[in-house]
């Protein structure tokens, strides 16, 4: 499995991608065809934001689906231990779904399969760390909010709205692009307050 270790607006010290080797081989267990794992280290300089500044973003790479998760506290060990726990619990919620489909038993829903799961807080307790290590470097001022900073393209194999909420779900995304497997159209889902969500399609209408 390789790890990519990488920094935006900071440089990430040696010992902090040993951390980050150790953490994911704890959950690698769940999916052994995980063949990448792409970590990213965000410093957010808002000094409002001083509780969730540092950010750790993870995106596992398997023959299966793609599974994501995102942390942010004050520092980035609180950070990494908040994704992980988060990545875990998607981890063994698609080990779980591909258990059932082998046993050919009826799939739970995506609101009943995510109702019992706890958010771990920000605040979870490490041994006493240092940030100094960590050392912030600038962005250009032209990198203005209103600009596009980032393309992605991913399969467009069709699906049903079930497997594309179950997607959404593994990626921790409010919403997910893909082909409605029933009508053929470009479609998306999203979410919308509590557990429910929404459906948005291309009429095929000039």
């Amino acid at each position: 499995m390789e790890i990519v270790v990488k920094g935006r607006n900071v440089e990430v010290p040696d010992h902090y991608r040993t951390l980050v080797a150790e953490k994911l081989r704890k959950v690698e267990r769940y999916d052994q065809k995980i063949f990448r794992v792409d970590v990213e280290l965000f410093h957010e300089r808002n000094r409002r934001q001083a509780d969730s500044c540092q950010r750790v973003e993870i995106t596992c790479y398997s023959r299966g689906p793609v599974v994501r998760a995102e942390g942010a506290a004050g520092d980035f060990y609180s950070a990494l231990d908040c994704v992980t726990t988060k990545l875990e619990s998607r981890l063994r919620r698609a080990a779980d779904r591909r258990r059932i489909h082998r046993g050919r038993h009826a799939p739970v829903s995506v609101a009943e399969a995510t109702a019992n799961l706890v958010q771990p807080p920000l605040d979870s307790q490490w041994p006493a760390e240092s940030d100094s290590a960590f050392e912030p470097f600038e962005v250009p001022e032209d990198n203005q909010p209103w600009r596009v900073v980032r393309e992605k393209e991913h399969p467009a194999e069709p699906m049903t709205v079930e497997d594309a909420l179950f997607q959404m779900e593994l990626l921790g995304h409010d919403f997910y692009l893909f082909n409605d497997k029933e009508s053929g159209r470009p479609s998306v889902v999203y979410r919308r307050r509590g557990y429910d969500y929404g459906v948005l399609s291309i009429s095929q209408n000039p």
